[in-house]
């Protein structure tokens, strides 16, 4: 007797993976109900989507018997039981059974390009597995058609539902909310985990945290911005709001008991906030984390990894959040909003935004690419009935424009959420940024030194070190990640606001957002106000002005400035117009007025900037549906313009260590994935991201580690304390 299997390790028949599948079903329609799914079309297609897999060349591969290199997908198979008539019955559309046909169809997106009598050949070969194949209860639900039964109205191979192909667009969502959580549950059931998990406790769970508050002062209360959230949890939202208001506790009472997503433009600040939430001793959600919230981005595994002690089980918690599965997920942008390409299997992400609400915190730090990203991302969420409040210390004017020039409605706060407190005083010094300027300061102060390109910041370090020796540090982005780490930690601590040694660190943008740092003084290039409003919450972050001055923006000869640069000339020259009238105290109010002057859509006409996020949202648009598949849309998220390397002195000193991490790399089988993992983990932290221009400039030796991956060293000179060193100093001029 066939077992038809679906699944070989472990083995599992296509009745028990149905069952499983149920299931899930039965959880997500009970945790989210109010999805705008036809549940019993989903139903019906979960019973139907593996039936293909009965075909005797799929059993005959599975059981390692063989395998024929002329097999159909299964889910081309699997719609000969599609019960139209009884749909037809129902009331259901012709449209309406298309989606259902489209989806179990395309539940796997592999291509099919054979005759159509070969489909229809392998379809009436069904019908002799279907008289003694046992479906429980599901068989009396459904009905085998031989393929030259089965209505082009509803199927033919070579169909599929486009966004813009004459359907309506709200029969396009149908289809993208059918496939995709058709896909979500198929997922979580072959993974053995939930599909969802129920977000049950967030609300009691800050509560908690303001009876906690409460025991050390009885008037404790949420601030007004997070009675705000609050009160307009039902609403898309803009809201400005300033360092120290509470903005992630914000977040958090705007999401309340539902499912959501946190993005934030950098890992290191993503993991914060991941601690923020999941600390084991520290985080508002104490009790059953690895239920309740996770950690996307590049570097989630390694992550887990260095919390262990907190997690029980990693690769379930890392599936899990892979999967989307956690009610909570505080991630990157480019993990959640890569669906506006629409490639190839972009369904699961976009359904699942159907029924989700998502936090985006400093707007701000975008990029042009990333921002329009986001405006159409917000676009589509917003059709599909997702939710989404901005939260952001301060806002460009291009951004609210933008949105409402592209559909998406939303409620802009009354009010910014500003303090009357000052902060900051500021002098703009007309002059290029020099280490004699700086050196007069260093009296008991921690500083910290900013500059737009790696070349100045190093020219710096290296001047101000000849006088100051070990006290003072360099970061930047040209370090591998070991070394990054250790001076993002080192940061942290003399940047920590009870510090008291004085110290010099100099940076570049890699501090702008990501640090909760806070020196006595800070000496900056200018590079546009936003950048140069971030940097100057790297100092007196939290602390009222006690002193003439604590910022000092040198405006001449700036670096990083041009056409083929990061900051956009004209946005610096505007900015540094801005601040011809800046001179002293400056407060939060005055710092928001020159923001909206700066960076209105007027303002912005004609730059680079405006430019490439226009050219960037026509870019996105006019891809086709399923015209490029997810690898070539990952590949448009990452920065084309670096490549992941080693360096040569840190591959020489390390070696034994490298190779060994390659070698259980290379390893085989599912039994060996942890080791994997685990060792790219460990081999990541002799990595970094070297910029185009270095490596044309060098020369890369490429070490095979598996049959498709390879290791790339760069023949350069390194130093734990200065990064990458380039024979030609004059080329570097990467901003960060």
């Amino acid at each position: 007797m066939n077992d038809y299997l679906a699944k070989s390790n472990p083995k599992e028949t296509i009745q028990e993976h149905t069952d499983n599948l149920l299931k899930n079903y039965e959880q997500l329609k009970e945790y989210y109900p109010d999805i705008n799914v036809d549940w019993y079309l989903l139903r019906l297609a979960c019973i139907i989507h593996d039936l293909g897999k009965m075909n005797l060349s799929f059993q005959k591969k599975i059981s390692k018997k063989g395998k024929d290199d002329d097999e159909i997908p299964h889910g081309f198979l699997s719609v000969a039981f599609v019960p139209f008539e009884e749909l037809l019955d129902k009331g259901y559309t012709e449209d309406e059974i298309r989606v259902v046909y489209q989806a179990i169809a395309r539940h796997h997106e592999r291509k099919f390009h054979k005759p159509k009598a070969i489909w229809q050949a392998e379809i009436d070969k069904l019908s002799s597995e279907w008289d003694v194949f046992e479906y429980t209860n599901y068989k009396n639900e459904l009905k085998y058609t031989t393929a030259e039964y089965i209505p082009e109205i509803f199927f033919h191979i070579q169909d599929r539902i486009f966004e813009n192909d004459g359907l309506s667009f709200e029969l396009f969502i149908q289809y993208v909310l059918q496939k995709g959580l058709l896909n979500r549950i198929d997922f979580a059931a072959s993974a053995y985990i939930d599909v969802e998990k129920p977000n049950d406790f967030l609300e009691s769970a800050l509560n908690n945290q303001l009876e906690t508050f409460r025991k050390s002062n009885p008037n404790a209360d949420w601030k007004p911005l997070q009675k705000y959230m609050y009160s307009h949890q039902n609403d898309n939202i803009i809201v400005v709001a300033e360092t120290g208001m509470g903005k992630t506790e914000a977040g958090l009472l705007w999401l309340g008991n539902n499912k959501g997503f946190f993005t934030l433009p950098l890992r290191t600040a993503i993991n914060a906030i991941y601690d923020r939430l999941a600390g084991s001793e520290t985080g508002i959600i104490r009790e059953n984390v690895t239920d309740g919230v996770g950690l996307l981005h590049s570097e989630t595994y390694g992550q887990y990894l260095q919390r262990e002690k907190d997690i029980q089980d990693i690769e379930e918690y890392y599936t899990k959040t892979r999967q989307m599965s956690l009610p909570i997920t505080v991630c990157t942008l480019d993990q959640l909003f890569d669906f506006v390409f629409r490639y190839a299997g972009f369904e699961p992400k976009l359904a699942t935004l159907s029924y989700s609400k998502v936090i985006i915190d400093e707007v701000q730090m975008y990029s042009p690419d990333l921002l329009a990203y986001l405006i159409v991302g917000l676009s589509y969420i917003q059709k599909v009935g997702g939710q989404f409040a901005i939260l952001t210390a301060t806002l460009p004017g291009i951004i609210p424009d933008l949105l409402a020039e592209n559909g998406v409605s939303f409620t802009r706060a009354e009010e910014n959420f500003i303090s009357n407190r000052i902060r900051h005083s500021l002098e703009v010094v007309h002059k290029q940024i020099n280490s004699d300027f700086i050196s007069d300061f260093y009296d008991g102060n921690r500083i910290l030194v900013i500059c737009n390109t790696v070349r100045v910041a190093k020219e710096m370090y290296e001047e101000l070190e000849k006088i100051y020796g070990d006290e003072v540090k360099l970061i930047h982005s040209q370090f591998i990640k070991r070394d990054r780490n250790a001076k993002s930690d080192a940061i942290l601590a003399d940047g920590h606001k009870v510090s008291e040694g004085p110290c010099i660190w100099v940076a570049t943008q890699v501090v702008e957002a990501s640090l909760d740092i806070d020196f006595d003084l800070l000496f900056t290039e200018l590079s546009d106000l936003n950048g140069l409003f971030q940097r100057m919450g790297r100092c007196y972050r939290n602390r009222e002005l006690d002193v003439a001055t604590n910022v000092y923006v040198f405006d001449e000869k700036c670096s990083g400035i041009g056409k083929n640069s990061v900051i956009d000339p004209l946005i610096h020259q505007n900015s540094r117009k801005a601040l011809q009238e800046v001179g002293g105290s400056i407060s939060e109010a005055e710092k928001l007025a020159l923001i909206d002057r700066v960076y209105s859509t007027e303002a912005l006409a004609g730059s680079d900037y405006y430019t490439a996020v226009i050219d960037n949202i026509d870019y996105v648009q006019s891809f086709h549906t399923y015209e490029l598949d997810k690898k070539t849309v990952r590949e448009k998220f990452r920065n084309i313009n670096s490549v992941t390397v080693i360096p040569e002195p840190v591959f020489d000193e390390n070696r034994a260590e490298i190779e060994g991490y390659m070698a259980e790399i290379s390893k085989p089988g599912k039994e060996n994935k942890r080791g994997r993992m685990e060792a790219r983990t460990r081999l990541a932290e002799f990595m970094m991201d070297a910029p185009g221009y270095i490596v044309k400039k060098s020369e890369l030796d490429k070490k095979e580690m598996t049959k498709y991956e390879t290791i790339s060293v760069l023949k350069c000179n390194y130093s734990s304390e200065i990064g990458i060193i380039l024979k030609e100093p004059s080329q570097e001029n990467l901003f960060f």
